[in-house]
């Protein structure tokens, strides 16, 4: 034992796959979940015990940008930034995340390696998993995080760049995309062969390749190179979102897990300039959440992810309005949806057996709400506590 045991009792309780009935009393001790038994079992002696609604594991957002402070041209002003106010920009993003009860994020994309610089030494905040500057072309989308590169050559060097920082994923910008100006959503900014070049020298040093793709060339390329997972998954093509049923085929039956991106703040439109280009490209969030329940239906494992930090509606912490778009829109169950931002997110991310779960000998990282979230998935916007690895977090603060 580390320290003292405490203990989470619940009515309701979500273990990352299932609900257990009955409840739960989740025992913690140090960071790490020593105990998960039915409510009404009783604590062991001198154990402080504390009582809310609903308890589940802490939710993980597998797409952020904690570079990114949620304002108009979030990534665009990213390069102006002093090294000091930059990491005050991931202070705050990480606040916000363990606000709303996210305890993991992945960023996939940073400004020069520095989320993936402190990844390797936060121990305070949400766990950080990280990728580096996004590899994308010259002048492509989030070139100026410093990722550009070009030639089979050019990115396996990038690729081992990457790997030997410590990354634990590597991000590339299949297409364009609509916070950078200049870029095509619907084109494709790699080859295939430089595409394969980066999945086959990711895989040789153990690392996951996920894709940035909008335009559906960018999504079939992505897909043909064997890359491990999709971000946005746009589908885009000049007549709208198209889901063909052989690329349909191929991703329910491989082991692609495609990231759609939602979540946005209720009430919040993006910038002019970005709603232009999205409306540029045919699409719009609310054009997207019916592809995404195609997806769904199509059998197309997803996952809970944000792209937080890019811009005012995409703030940091809005994991809970993307698991209430995937039930309220997208056709998930409650079950199906929590899973998303928990125990299938942690195997996204290769945290399976560490996080995602409430389970004996993993982190304690723990989300008590208001509410029962089987019934009510809005429940999740609505923290009444949240354990960080092990450390009770301050929400008033």
């Amino acid at each position: 034992m580390g320290g003292a045991l405490r203990g989470y009792r619940a009515d309701v309780a979500f273990d990352g796959q299932r609900p257990l009935p009955g409840g739960a009393l989740v025992l913690v001790d140090g960071a790490t979940i020593v105990g998960v038994e039915p409510a009404a079992f009783p604590p062991p002696d001198g154990c402080q015990v504390v009582h809310h609604p609903a308890i589940l594991p802490g939710l993980i957002d597998t797409h952020v940008h904690l570079c990114g402070d949620s304002g108009p041209a979030a990534l665009e002003r990213i390069p102006g930034l002093s090294p000091e106010e930059l990491q005050t920009v991931i202070d705050t993003s990480l606040r916000q995340h363990l606000a709303a009860g996210v305890t993991t994020v992945r960023d996939l994309g940073d400004h020069r390696f520095a989320v993936l610089e402190r990844a390797r030494t936060d121990v305070t905040g949400p766990a950080i998993l990280a990728a580096g500057p996004p590899l994308t072309s010259p002048g492509g989308h989030c070139s100026s995080m410093g990722g550009e590169a070009a030639g089979t050559e050019a990115l396996r060097r990038a690729v081992a760049e990457r790997a030997e920082r410590g990354a634990d994923v590597v991000k590339i910008m299949t297409s364009g995309g609509a916070m950078t100006s200049g870029t095509d959503m619907l084109a494709t900014q790699f080859t295939l062969g430089e595409l394969r070049a980066v999945v086959e020298e990711a895989h040789r040093l153990g690392l996951p390749v996920t894709a940035h793709a909008h335009g559906l060339a960018a999504v079939e390329t992505s897909v043909e190179a064997g890359v491990d997972g999709i971000e946005h998954c746009s589908c885009l093509t000049s007549g709208g979102a198209r889901l063909p049923d052989q690329l349909a085929a191929r991703l329910s039956s491989s082991d692609i897990v495609v990231c759609p991106t939602l979540g946005r703040l209720p009430g919040m439109d993006p910038p002019p300039e970005v709603a232009a280009r999205l409306e540029a490209a045919g699409t719009s969030y609310e054009q997207h959440l019916p592809h995404v329940a195609a997806l769904r239906r199509a059998g197309v494992a997803l996952t809970a992810g944000t792209d937080a930090g890019i811009g005012p509606s995409k703030r940091h912490g809005l994991v809970p309005f993307s698991v209430a778009d995937l039930v309220g829109e997208c056709g998930m169950s409650p079950v199906e949806a929590l899973s998303a931002a928990t125990g299938a997110a942690a195997r996204t991310c290769g945290l399976d057996g560490r996080a995602g779960r409430l389970a004996v000998g993993l982190d304690a990282d723990l989300l008590l709400v208001d509410g029962d979230p089987l019934t009510d998935i809005t429940s999740l916007q609505r923290p009444r506590a949240v354990v960080s690895r092990g450390r009770d977090v301050d929400l008033g603060a």
